[in-house]
């Protein structure tokens, strides 16, 4: 089941969801070699309230962020790997660096980032607040990110260019 959804649906079943007195629960990221400390922080996102809306950088927007060959898997198939997740209710993504105006068209009542940012610095955080919602930091497991995946596999698997040279001798 596809869990993608436009912002504009998103906002209408928000407002029915809250006159039926569930809480909406908003994180994001790029999400792009899904690992457990993923799962951790969508599990304990999800703990927060009843319904999980993740917003999911686009490609362009994981390109502006991240380093060169970012995103690794493309956002379709982001899309079809959380939309498997069971503790995800609906995913919107965003062309923007940051989810800001998602977040302020959303104004969810919680607001969820892993512990890596200072809460003065979450994106949203005073819109939420505002709004009468909070904003929770989530540990995050230790050693596990995207990016050290990544850097491991390159240091592991992949030889330096001038080991393909002497074999190519």
């Amino acid at each position: 089941m596809n869990k993608l959804r436009e912002l504009n649906e998103l906002i209408f079943l928000r407002n029915k969801w809250r006159s039926e007195g569930k809480r909406v629960v908003f994180t994001n990221g790029c999400f792009d070699l899904i690992h457990s400390g993923h799962i951790e922080l969508l599990t304990s996102a999800k703990a927060q309230g009843e319904l999980l809306i993740v917003g999911l950088n686009s490609d362009s927007s994981v390109r502006k962020i991240k380093d060169k060959g970012r995103p690794i898997v493309d956002e379709t198939n982001r899309v079809i790997v959380l939309s498997a997740l069971e503790m995800i209710d609906y995913i919107v993504l965003f062309e923007e660096t940051t989810p800001e105006k998602l977040i302020s068209a959303l104004l969810p009542d919680v607001l969820v980032k892993g512990s890596d940012w200072a809460i003065s610095e979450v994106v949203g955080r005073e819109e939420v607040e505002k709004n009468g919602g909070k904003v929770m930091l989530v540990d995050l497991l230790k050693g596990f990110s995207t990016s050290n995946i990544i850097k491991n596999i390159i240091s592991n698997y992949c030889p330096p260019d001038n080991e393909h040279e002497e074999a190519a001798d």
